[in-house]
Formats: C-alpha cells, sequence, structure tokens
C-alpha cells in the first residue's frame, strides 16, 4: 500500500495541521512544530531527546484533558485530574488514542478473549448454536456465577495452603506465630487478629483449642471490637486467598510472590480439568468442539474454524469475529490462543492486542498514538505492521508514532526528529519533513537512516559450547542445539517461533549464566537508578564526609527525608474503585529531603540537585572514585540522558534491560543472555551496543542475544533461528551457523530479509 502525496501546508491550510506552539514538558526548549493531520508522522531522535514528552506529555496529555472536561462536573470528580501540560499554544487537536506497551491488567481472569471481547462473541454464538443448550451467553462465562466451575470459581486451579507455612505452631502471637506478609507483631492487622478475642495471643498455637485454630485460620468475615474500635476479622487462609491468590504471580510483590511459592500448592481444578467452565458449559459443542477447545485454539486455526461455520442466525457475530482474529493473525499474533492469561503478554503483545481492537473501529478523525509499536517484532512481521499503520491512516486518521526502525521512518508522510541529543543536550527540533530531506539532512537520524552494519570478516572461534536436549516447553518440538561459548550468539526468529523458551527455558538457571531482561525491576516508586545500582553509597559518603555529619541524612528513605511525603517527593491519594492521584509535595516541593538536609552541599550542590543529575553530567561531577565506576557502567550501556533520581517505574523496558546489564558488568560473569537489548535505541546507539557485546566478549564472555534487529544478526558470529513460523508452525531450530552462511544459503524468512539488509550496505 503506497503513501499519501506529501501535505504542501499554507497558512489557508491551518486546520489540517496539529499547531504545537511553545512546548516545554519535561527536556522540551518551548518546542513548535505543526504535525500534518490525516497523515502518518513518525517521531525519530535518540533516547531521551524528548519525543515521548512532546508526542505523549504534550499533544496526547491534553487531548485526554481537554475530553475530561466535557464531561459533567459529578462525572469529572470520579476522574484524575491531569494538570495542564506546559505549551503555550495547543490547536487543532483532535480526540486521541494511546496504544502504548503498558502490560494488560494484573488479573488472573483478564485473557486475549476477554481483552479483545472476541471471548464474548464466542459466548454468543455458542448460545445460539451448542448443543446441548447451555443457556445464555452468561453461562459460558467464567466470570460470572452461572457459568464458572463452582470449584475453582472459573480460575481453572485450585490452591492447597500449607498451614504450617501461615502459622508457626510452636510460638504464640505475641511472640510471632504468623507468618503471612504484613502480620507482624505490632503491626495493624497483627492487632485486629491479637485483639479479636477468639483465642488468647499469649497462648502458643500448637496449644489452641480445635475452635481457636479455626477461628485464627478459617472463620469467615466478621466484625469485632477492639478497644473502642469496630473492626473487620478474616481467617487468615481466606485472607490469604482474597488477598494475594486473586492477583497474578507476576504482579505481586516479590515478598508476597516468595511466601506464596513457599506456602501454597496450585494444581490443575480436578472438576473442570482447568477450562475454568461449569460441566453444563463444557458439555455445549459445535462441530464437535467445546467452548474452552475453541479458546486454546492457536488463534490463527480458530480463525479457520469460525470461518467454516454456516448458521444465518448469528451471521453477523460470525463476521465481526472472523474479522477480528484475522486481524489478530495478520498483526502477527495468530500464535496466541483466546484463553492466554493477559499479563503473560509481553508490552509488543500488548500493544498489538489493543491496536487490532481500534482496527475494526468506525470512529475516524482520530489521534492514533502508538510508542515503538515494532518492539518484539521480526522484520517479517513489521511488515505487516506497517500496513496496519497505513490502514488506519487511510480511514482518515492521524497517526503520530515514536519509533526507531528505519523500515516504519520509511513509510512515514512526515518526520519529526527530535535532540540533537538527550535529556539537557536534547528538546529541540533537528528536522521537520519527508524523509528524502531527513535522508539529506545532517542530523544524527539523517546520517545513520541508510546505515548497514556489515558481515564480519572473520568470525570468533568458539571455546565450547552449552547444549540443549530434547527441549520441549511450550511450542518446542523435541529441539537439541549447541550454544557456542566464547562468541557472540544472536537467538532470532519471527514472534512465537520459541526463541525465549528455547533460551530462558533451558539455559537461564545454568551456573554462571546472567539474564538481563525487560521485565520490571521488583521495587517501589521510590527506586531509582543511584539506589538500585549502589551508587547512592558512595554519594552518600561523600556528602558525609564534606559536611561531618552522618550518611543517613542523604537517604530520602531514612532520617533525611521530608516527613510529608516520606521521601517520594509526592503525595498520592488513593481513589478506591478510581486511578489515584500524584500531586508534588507542598512542603518539600518534590525534592524529597528535610530543609535542613538540603543546607549541606557537596562542591556547590545539595542532594536533590545531584539527585536531579544526568548520569552524563554525574561522571562529571564525580570524577574519580566508586561513584565514577558505577556511572561509566551506565554510561556504557548507553544510559547516560537517565537522571540518578528517575524513579524506576517509569523506565522503559530496553532501559530496564541496560540498568540491569550494567550491574551484571561488575560481576564476574561467563554467560549473558540479553532479550532484544536494542529495544528503545536510536540507530547511532546501535553501533554503541554492538561495540559494548565485542567488549563482553573479547573480556572472555559468551553472550547469547534474542534478537530481530538485522544490525545485530550482521554482527553476530553465530546464528540459531527458530521457527519456521508462530506458535504451533515454529517451535524447531531451522538454521544454525555464520550470518555469512545465512545469507549465502538459508532458506528462511530471517535468512531473506538479513539478505536484503545486506545487499543494501
Amino acid at each position: 500500500m503506497g503513501t499519501l502525496p506529501a501535505l504542501v501546508l499554507t497558512e489557508a491550510d491551518g486546520h489540517h495541521v496539529i499547531e504545537v506552539r511553545g512546548a516545554r514538558a519535561n527536556n522540551l526548549r518551548d518546542v513548535s512544530v505543526d504535525i500534518p493531520k490525516r497523515r502518518l508522522t513518525v517521531f525519530t531522535g535518540v533516547s531521551g531527546s524528548g519525543k515521548s514528552s512532546l508526542v505523549f506529555g504534550t499533544i496526547a496529555a491534553e487531548s485526554q484533558r481537554l475530553i475530561n472536561e466535557t464531561y459533567p462536573s459529578f462525572i469529572q470528580s470520579f476522574m484524575p485530574a491531569p494538570s495542564r501540560p506546559d505549551v503555550d499554544g495547543l490547536r487543532n487537536l483532535s480526540a486521541a488514542i494511546v496504544v502504548d506497551q503498558e502490560r494488560m491488567g494484573a488479573n488472573s481472569r483478564s485473557t486475549v478473549g476477554t481483552a479483545t471481547d472476541a471471548y464474548t462473541m464466542l459466548r454468543l454464538i455458542f448460545s445460539r448454536l451448542g448443543e446441548p443448550y447451555a443457556g445464555t451467553s452468561n453461562f459460558f462465562s467464567f466470570n460470572s456465577g452461572e457459568g464458572m466451575c463452582a470449584r475453582c470459581e472459573g480460575i481453572g486451579q485450585t490452591s492447597e495452603i500449607d498451614v504450617d507455612r501461615v502459622v508457626d505452631r510452636s510460638l504464640s502471637l505475641k511472640e510471632g506465630a504468623i507468618l503471612v506478609p504484613g502480620f507482624a507483631v505490632d503491626s495493624w492487622q497483627w492487632g485486629v487478629m491479637a485483639g479479636s478475642g477468639f483465642y488468647d495471643p499469649d497462648t502458643k498455637v500448637g496449644d489452641f483449642t480445635e475452635t481457636e485454630l479455626h477461628d485464627l485460620l478459617h472463620k469467615p468475615v466478621t466484625k469485632v471490637k477492639v478497644g473502642t474500635s469496630n473492626l473487620t476479622y478474616e481467617g487468615l487462609v481466606p485472607r490469604i486467598q482474597r488477598s494475594f491468590l486473586s492477583k497474578d504471580r507476576e504482579a505481586m510483590q516479590s515478598h508476597i510472590r516468595t511466601f506464596v511459592d513457599r506456602a501454597v500448592v496450585f494444581a490443575v481444578c480436578p472438576d473442570c480439568g482447568g477450562a475454568r467452565l461449569s460441566a453444563a458449559a463444557l458439555a455445549a459443542r459445535i462441530g464437535g468442539v467445546n467452548i474452552a477447545e475453541c479458546s486454546a485454539m492457536q488463534i490463527s486455526d480458530l480463525a479457520a474454524f469460525v470461518r467454516g461455520l454456516d448458521a444465518p442466525e448469528v451471521a453477523p457475530v460470525l463476521g465481526a469475529l472472523g474479522d477480528l482474529l484475522d486481524g489478530l493473525v495478520e498483526i502477527g499474533l495468530g500464535y496466541l490462543s483466546l484463553d492466554r492469561t493477559s499479563s503473560t503478554l509481553s508490552g509488543g503483545e500488548a500493544q498489538r492486542v489493543k491496536m487490532v481492537r481500534h482496527l475494526g473501529s468506525p470512529l475516524t478523525d482520530v489521534t492514533y498514538i502508538f510508542d515503538e509499536p515494532t518492539i518484539g517484532l521480526h522484520p517479517h512481521d513489521i511488515q505487516r505492521m506497517n500496513s496496519l499503520l497505513l490502514r488506519l491512516r487511510d480511514k482518515g486518521n492521524t497517526v503520530l508514532v515514536v519509533e526507531h526502525k528505519p523500515e516504519v521512518i520509511a513509510i512515514a508522510d512526515h518526520v519529526v526528529d527530535l535532540g540533537p541529543g538527550a535529556g539537557a543536550d536534547g528538546g529541540t527540533i533537528q528536522y521537520t519533513g519527508d524523509l528524502a530531506g531527513l535522508r539529506a539532512s545532517d542530523t544524527l537520524t539523517g546520517r545513520h537512516i541508510g546505515h548497514r552494519a556489515r558481515l564480519r570478516e572473520t568470525v570468533r572461534k568458539p571455546t565450547g559450547q552449552l547444549g540443549i536436549e530434547h527441549a520441549d516447553l511450550h511450542n518446542l518440538k523435541d529441539v537439541s542445539v549447541d550454544v557456542p561459548l566464547g562468541v557472540l550468539t544472536v537467538v532470532t526468529g519471527v514472534a512465537g517461533s520459541g526463541k525465549s523458551s528455547l533460551i530462558h527455558g533451558h539455559l537461564a538457571d545454568r551456573e554462571g549464566v546472567v539474564v538481563a531482561d525487560q521485565s520490571p525491576i521488583r521495587g517501589s516508586r521510590r527506586s531509582n537508578p543511584a539506589t538500585y545500582t549502589g551508587l547512592l553509597n558512595p554519594i552518600r559518603t561523600a556528602f558525609a564526609k564534606a559536611n561531618g555529619v552522618k550518611a543517613a541524612l542523604f537517604s530520602a528513605n531514612s532520617e533525611g527525608a521530608c516527613p510529608r511525603c516520606n521521601g517520594l517527593g509526592h503525595v498520592y491519594t488513593d481513589l478506591a474503585m478510581m486511578a489515584g492521584v500524584v500531586s508534588v509535595c507542598e512542603e518539600c516541593e518534590g525534592k524529597r529531603y528535610t530543609p535542613e538536609v538540603l543546607e549541606y552541599r557537596l562542591d556547590g550542590r545539595n542532594i536533590s540537585e545531584v539527585l536531579g543529575m544526568s548520569i552524563a553530567e554525574a561522571r562529571s561531577f564525580f570524577p574519580t572514585g566508586q561513584a565514577r565506576k558505577v556511572l561509566n557502567r551506565l554510561h556504557d550501556v548507553g544510559l547516560g540522558y537517565l537522571r540518578l533520581g528517575q524513579p524506576l517505574n517509569t523506565l522503559s523496558g530496553g532501559e530496564r534491560q541496560r540498568l540491569k546489564l550494567a550491574i551484571h558488568m561488575a560481576e564476574k560473569s561467563s554467560t549473558y543472555i540479553l532479550d532484544e537489548p536494542t529495544t528503545g535505541l536510536h540507530l547511532a546507539d546501535v553501533d554503541k551496543l554492538l561495540a559494548l557485546l565485542d567488549r563482553l566478549v573479547e573480556d572472555g564472555n559468551s553472550v547469547i542475544v534474542i534478537e530481530h534487529h538485522l544490525a545485530v544478526m550482521a554482527h553476530a558470529d553465530w546464528i540459531i533461528d527458530v521457527g519456521p513460523g508462530g506458535g504451533q508452525a515454529g517451535g524447531e531450530v531451522v538454521f544454525t551457523g555464520t550470518p555469512e552462511e545465512l545469507v549465502s544459503g538459508g532458506r528462511t524468512l530471517t535468512a531473506r530479509h538479513l539478505r536484503e539488509y545486506v545487499a543494501g550496505s
């Protein structure tokens, strides 16, 4: 599908552009730019240059704020109240829909089917066509009382709680008998249990009567009077089931997850066999298949099954479901199943699932905003993604894409390049116009848009190998392969082919193997690069030594913390059923420390100012010592633009991975496993990453990279290609050898794209 002709902007055509005037969000420096409407605009620039501040922090934020203001005051009172972006003027905005990489829900009841409404349509079809008749569509819902399996309540698994992991029978409550997180002696929850009157908190649990033990462990919710307060009491077992086991494991805090792993044994529900539904719902079949079996099918197979049904009474629903499933296949997600839990999707998969929902929307003149939609996509799948972006545009929508991949930049009608650098060195417009103009411009992006990494002239020789034998995790089909040591190995293949199952599932737990991936970093909103890397310790020591005071004063989690916000810098207001509201602490103005602590200086800067520095600035501020060593590693992995005090929950997946890599580089390791380390990297920074990977290998390490980026494949010593397709069509090693061998004789999808890439260099 070709691109629309370039749009010529004139004063008379002002309504054809989104006008941004004087944008100053984060590092933007009074940015003014016109963005053509009903066109596909790609925003480029190095990480931290200001792309997201312009697109998400300014345009999307103001569109959402203005839409919220159209609701009645009563409705607005139940909604978060975002502040107006720091911008002089924004004109000709349309409703913005942000399709981002946020993981989809932490609820084990949310699946791909429920998230896309595909399961809702499937339920309706089974309620009309299923034999024997089971009831209305609600009777096929595992989230409704009518449809769920009574034994597991629609979860698909049962949980057996080991009571001796919940309480220590040799102790009394006052001695710490309760082993559940949140029930430490003298805590509020412990106080409810100890003061309930159902048992003596001084008596050892092993000496409790049968009734007392039942009340401690199993008593249902009841009101009790503790002192002068009427409080709610609940036995430990139902409390664990309600508070912990209703959440998805990945959403739990690490200490809770550790407790659950130790105290709870999960098993497939014996009544429904993991299908989540009642016997009546599972008995209803169409063409010999029940609804759970449909949900377990690979989506590409389910699409064919649905297209094969001929039922005029539900023809509109069959058509809509078929279109939705075809859309999922087209976007490269045909290997998923509708019963896949939403929280297990990667950020890229989650974004593509959300995208499919909008493809069938009758809305037009909408602004769709995407954040690196190619993450996790093989070059073969990027072509499909491009066609979908163009389809959204051709429906009359404005499509804004933040992206680094040259394949996506190539289809843009308009490019906005920010830079020249990151953080304080970015925030200005470097170029606006078409692709030809970008190529001719002397910007960092323009200079690298046609850059190609070359195949190695000589590949390094392996020093040994790690053998994988008869791997069968997920879709792997009895795979045996040797992974060479002492070299740079790239594992590639289309999305869902089995790359991660092969490497993470069969190598990650071996001795001497270090995994740096994009998963969320376990920690609270208090954590930041300085605390996570241990950098804060030498900084606190330096401040303490310079001022003759103790180091604890310079920790926002300790004595120096602002008492109003407890050192967070923000006040979080929980609005119960709604999204909470975050506001800057009025007392410390976001600086996190008490005024007394902020009086102490190190070379003219206070602790808040130092934590506000970028890693690049801090390298100049700390020219020697332990702090400089940590900062050098952070700089080497391309994170020079991050602020030392930036909360970890604001980092992208790629940034999290590079932060983990910086920490592991200080350890003695032999084998590194990296998962798409180019995520979020500008074309110019990919070369720096390749140099870093080379350095790791030359220092005596083995580096295994799961990656789709063609530059990384070309730079490898050895390639393991998994495929040939995704899901059931994958799970085999389809090539092993050098990149040169893949280019010269390979017949896989990867070979085809790498051949084209190398030929263009």
